[in-house]
């Protein structure tokens, strides 16, 4: 594809790259930062509803991010140009974790701190979207980019969905996910048996107990990790050798099984770009109050708004570039500090979580403000977060169990009393365990005990009355009921002798 083409403003360059609903372009904005343009494949987008449900996906993904995740591929626009539907991000598109983790010849790979990084980063963004009563619906190595500075982006959060008319499903979500973990322990872990298995345990977690027992199994890990990993200086080292090589533009083959379609040639001009009609942004709809250039100066206000594939900078297709999701943006390099969001998780271990976006998406939408208030308004937001993150811990997530452990009691003499211990690990929060006994011989004994928040593990007993003569070997099994997720089982057993 030549160079020089546009959409919308969006100078398209030449770097393309399958995704899953349609082809990535890297793009340069009319404000000349990066970008990237989707072009999503037509033939999914002509069923019918296809349209309207992926611009309700878009404007829930813009939403999010306006109420702070920065896990999001920031998205600045949605519009349709010559019956094509085409998505405009603030943010390249390239490069994304399959294309390094294909990597290249002579590139140091990263190392198995960086995977846990990019695991830990796409579980926080996967939990506040399901907090939202969203999922992603095609979470694998292509649908993550990694920024210039090493943050993982979750890209075409639920385009698939919205183009087969599925309702958004978690536990597909937490498959993908432990398949990722999955890869990324043989591949970037595969010279590191503990920390391969540290993936491994993670993956096991999801699928089992969901992505916080998933994301905490990787924090208490973290000890098994190379040291000083959470400043990502390996993985920016692999993202910068990358970028300096020269990457030619591939036309990129129909992937199977996947939505994406090879961006076309000769259909409409040298590069398949529409080159008549309008662009026309489809973000704007009347009595929703979204609007395609949140915060800023554009030409949002009418039911139908159309323009020109040459836009300005400053209209509707530039501002998403500059506006909050723009903002949140970190950077990797001398004089930046390296006080990551990845490093902040890590640090703060298991405690760190994500503000559920329900609470987020009551705040109201910010109002319009003069260009020269827009840093003092970024300061106050900045701390409305810190405020909401704080009065979540305080508040805590509901309590999950991750581990349960049986001691061996010891049994001396005869008609004694035993005393097994048994100790139940929780993610720390406030809540009730529910559990039961099962005395071998004996009849199960149930309870159900509270746990306050900041207690991590909780300690239990069962006193058993044994008496006779002989020489006998007892059993003591202490299974976990709730919380559980469905279909789990947790439990752990311990065995003694008893001699009289």
């Amino acid at each position: 594809m030549p160079d020089g083409d546009s959409i919308a403003g969006y100078r398209l360059t030449g770097r393309s790259r399958m995704g899953e609903v349609g082809t990535w372009i890297d793009a340069v904005a009319p404000d000349g930062s990066p970008g990237a343009a989707l072009r999503v494949d037509p033939a999914s987008m002509s069923t019918p509803g296809a349209r309207e449900r992926v611009v309700a996906a878009v404007i829930a993904d813009r939403r999010l991010t306006q109420s702070g995740l920065t896990g999001l591929m920031p998205i600045a626009d949605l519009v349709a140009a010559g019956g094509e539907v085409w998505l405009l991000t603030a943010r390249p598109a390239t490069p994304s974790l399959a294309e390094l983790m294909n990597g290249r010849p002579g590139s140091p790979p990263p190392d198995a701190g960086s995977a846990a990084t990019v695991l830990v980063e796409t579980a926080q963004t996967l939990l506040a979207v399901h907090a939202a009563g969203l999922s992603h619906g095609a979470v694998h190595a292509g649908t993550v980019v990694i920024g210039q500075d090493g943050t993982a982006l979750l890209a075409e959060r639920g385009l698939a969905l919205a183009l087969r008319g599925q309702q958004p499903s978690y536990d597909r979500d937490l498959t993908a996910w432990a398949s990722l973990a999955r890869g990324l322990a043989a591949g970037w872990a595969a010279g590191d048996p503990r920390a391969a298995q540290l993936f491994d345990r993670a993956a096991a977690a999801a699928t089992t107990h969901g992505l916080s027992a998933a994301r905490d199994a990787l924090l208490n890990g973290r000890d098994l990790l190379p040291a000083g990993f959470t400043t990502r200086e390996r993985l920016v080292q692999t993202l910068q050798w990358w970028s300096a090589g020269d990457v030619p533009t591939q036309e990129p083959q129909q992937a199977s099984g996947s939505y994406g379609h090879p961006y076309p040639t000769g259909a409409s001009g040298s590069s398949g770009v529409p080159d008549d009609g309008e662009v026309v942004t489809l973000l704007y709809q009347p009595g929703t109050g979204e609007s395609p250039n949140p915060g800023g100066a554009g030409v949002a206000g009418s039911a139908a708004v159309g323009y020109a594939g040459t836009t300005p900078a400053g209209t509707a297709a530039t501002a998403g570039a500059g506006g909050p999701a723009g903002n949140s943006e970190m950077r990797f390099g001398p004089g930046v500090p390296a006080d990551t969001t990845a490093a902040q998780i890590w640090r703060a271990g298991r405690e760190q979580v994500t503000v559920p976006a329900k609470e987020r998406l009551r705040r109201p939408p910010p109002s319009r403000r003069r260009r020269g208030g827009v840093l003092g308004s970024a300061v106050i937001f900045a701390l409305i977060i810190v405020a909401a993150i704080f009065l979540w811990l305080q508040r805590g997530q509901p309590i999950s169990v991750t581990a349960v452990d049986v001691k061996t009691p010891k049994a001396k003499g005869c008609d004694i009393t035993v005393n097994v211990i048994g100790v139940i690990t929780t993610n720390g929060q406030s809540g009730q365990v529910t559990y039961e006994w099962l005395p071998s011989g004996e009849r199960s004994v149930r309870h159900t005990d509270p746990v306050q928040a900041g207690e991590s593990t909780h300690q239990v007993s069962l006193k058993w009355d044994i008496g006779g003569r002989g020489t006998k070997k007892l059993t003591a099994r202490l299974r976990v009921l709730s919380p559980l997720t469905p279909g789990a089982r947790l439990e752990d057993k311990a065995s003694f002798t008893y001699k009289c």
